[in-house]
């Protein structure tokens, strides 16, 4: 999809240097798909123990679509990536620009979006993957740039297993320290803390998962230096999370962990679709219904 369409200018507006990095950012997240998308259907080849071993290996399925402001003017879109495989029960790598206005009632809840009307523009990469094996956790990333009176980066990455590892823990947040620490001795430990704190459920007073970083409304007026970190982290997730798959894709599992899983997975749903903010998002600003929901777990259980 070419995204150069998606950036919100009239033909006859002057081009600034934001539009630069708008179109940066635009284009990262699609490459940093592309490159997902193909270490994912790598991976789906790679598996030769389980149960699952003998099914055909999965491959992505891509679908477009368009969003359109309150008033039906179109407003760029997106693109949805969806693969169902024998390793990857569902993954989703969903990539999107979109412009238009924020109603009044949620502006109020945006950095900047009261001084210009409601108007904003982002762009953004959001992936959830849940596993097959009970012995693989899932997990979420995303990378985000918005742009209202003000413009910022955001996004994160966490991780959820389904039976505890702490050597799995151990390498993931240490993959992401190392990641904060290239950029600000400050980031991890302040982004660490803000995912333990967004990525918990108050009525079931437990964490979703063994965490991760989560970070929003980085603007330290050095666009360079910021973009670098947001690019560190998509690049650390591409390569910390397919280890953690490959060193468990061919472990045997029991019935009881599919069970813990299905029931693990329930705190996923209930999360996103009681807490999470980007599901707020998109749901209040005209997104694709089919990709905010793409999140939701193929097969759940509540005990």
């Amino acid at each position: 999809m070419d995204m150069n369409f998606n950036l919100g200018r009239k033909s006859n507006d002057p081009v600034t240097p934001e539009d630069g990095n708008k179109q940066q950012a635009a284009d990262y997240f699609h490459s940093l798909r592309d490159r997902i998308c193909k270490e994912f259907e790598l991976i789906e080849t790679e598996l030769v123990g389980t149960s699952r071993k003998n099914e055909q290996a999965g491959r992505f399925e891509r679908k477009v679509w368009h969003h359109a402001d309150q008033d039906g003017t179109p407003g760029g879109g997106g693109e949805i990536s969806l693969m169902k495989g024998r390793v990857f029960e569902k993954v989703g790598v969903n990539i999107s620009t979109v412009h238009g206005t924020f109603s009044p009632q949620f502006r109020s809840n945006i950095p900047g979006a009261d001084e210009n009307n409601g108007k904003f523009w982002a762009t953004g990469i959001s992936l959830v993957a849940h596993m097959c094996s009970p012995k693989v956790p899932a997990v979420h990333m995303n990378l985000r740039m918005i742009s209202t009176a003000k413009t910022w980066l955001g996004g994160g990455t966490d991780l959820t297993p389904m039976i505890p590892n702490e050597q799995d823990s151990q390498t993931f947040h240490k993959a992401l320290k190392e990641c904060c620490d290239r950029h600000n001795a400050g980031y991890y430990e302040e982004f660490k803390n803000w995912c333990d704190r967004y990525f918990y459920l108050p009525h079931r007073e437990e964490p979703r998962g063994i965490g991760g970083i989560f970070f929003d409304y980085i603007n330290t007026s050095n666009w360079e230096k910021d973009f670098d970190f947001s690019k560190d982290v998509g690049e650390t997730f591409l390569k910390a999370y397919p280890a953690i798959v490959r060193s468990h894709i061919n472990e045997d599992w029991t019935d009881e962990d599919r069970q813990a899983q299905l029931v693990k997975r329930g705190r996923y749903v209930e999360f996103n679709l009681l807490y999470d903010r980007g599901t707020q998002f998109g749901l209040k600003t005209g997104g694709n219904t089919e990709a905010i929901l793409m999140s939701m777990p193929p097969e759940v259980k509540w005990p």
